[in-house]
């Protein structure tokens, strides 16, 4: 939190006490004029007359005022928002071992499937780009901030079948996002790289241009189950995951099931072009305060409890 006018906070904190204290002896006043009169029916009335409504209005006002006053001393706090310039380029690994079926029923379903949800809970504005990868890589969209266009691109990425080539998949991603602004990398595959350039190499220099990058890891060890069509068993290199992300100053998250990847995924979407930013409340804190004052001296009013 901070606060642009300090004097003004100090001096709202001091009024409120001071209205708050006013009223009630205002009260205290009327109670004690009921006992100088002579007129019974207006000693039973102030006899009657309770203190703690009293002590509530003036709490009310006495908020009221204060709110004003901190509104007056410019409060801001520091709050996650969606970045303006986000960009995501996401890496859709589409290589013959996301056929493997240790994540039901497909470790390729359940990526497309997360990938979709990813693009719609993504903050609006934010400009989403995909690419797809085997044997080599290819941009199935271009970074774009409509997301009924994205999904539709989602639809075109091809089926799984080839090697991994995370390295290229990397550097075309870095190729398409912005030279500045919030960028980030969503890298999902199982982590065997068995084709085009070094993936270490280049997540270090996206991460040296300020490209965070987060990698997703799909499947499991030992399952005992094999890559449909072949006799090779489905893994996952994770530590090779770990490498990626840390040298794109980003997270590394294991997903063993469709729901593990949906549950990601979504967190990915609100996490990955959030920045902190100073948000002034100001103009909020004033509403609440005319608010609470209204309340207030409406029910002051009603009550009778103003001279």
């Amino acid at each position: 939190m901070s606060v642009e006018r300090p004097p003004a906070l100090v001096i709202g904190v001091l009024v409120a006490c001071a209205v708050a204290w006013i009223i009630v002896q205002l009260g205290r006043r009327r109670r004690r004029d009921a006992f100088t009169y002579s007129n019974l029916a207006f000693l039973l009335d102030a006899a009657r007359i309770s203190v703690w409504p009293m002590r509530v209005l003036a709490a009310v006002i006495a908020f009221g005022v204060l709110l004003g006053g901190i509104a007056f001393a410019g409060i801001g706090l520091v709050l996650p928002v969606p970045a303006r310039d986000g960009s995501i380029v996401v890496c859709l690994d589409t290589s013959g071992s996301m056929r493997a079926t240790d994540v039901e029923p497909s470790r390729e379903a359940a990526v497309r499937a997360a990938a979709r949800a990813f693009v719609q809970d993504t903050p609006a504005g934010t400009r989403i780009g995909i690419v797809s990868f085997s044997t080599s890589a290819q941009r199935v969209a271009d970074l774009n901030d409509d997301k009924d266009a994205v999904l539709a691109a989602l639809d075109t990425v091809p089926p799984a079948n080839g090697a991994t080539a995370i390295g290229d998949a990397l550097a075309l991603a870095g190729q398409m996002l912005p030279a500045r602004g919030h960028r980030a990398i969503v890298l999902v595959t199982d982590g065997v790289n068995n084709n085009g350039v070094d993936p270490l190499q280049t997540a270090q220099q996206l991460g040296g241009r300020g490209i965070t990058i987060y990698t997703v890891g799909v499947g499991t060890n030992g399952s005992g189950l094999a890559i449909p069509g072949t006799t090779e068993e489905a893994s996952i290199d994770e530590d090779a995951l770990r490498e990626i992300a840390t040298a794109g100053h980003g997270t590394y998250t294991r997903t063993v099931d469709a729901a593990a990847i949906a549950a990601t995924f979504r967190d990915l979407a609100r996490t990955t072009v959030w920045e902190r930013r100073r948000v002034d409340v100001s103009f909020g804190l004033a509403v609440a305060g005319a608010g609470a004052l209204v309340l207030g001296c409406v029910g002051a009013l009603a009550a009778g409890r103003f001279p």
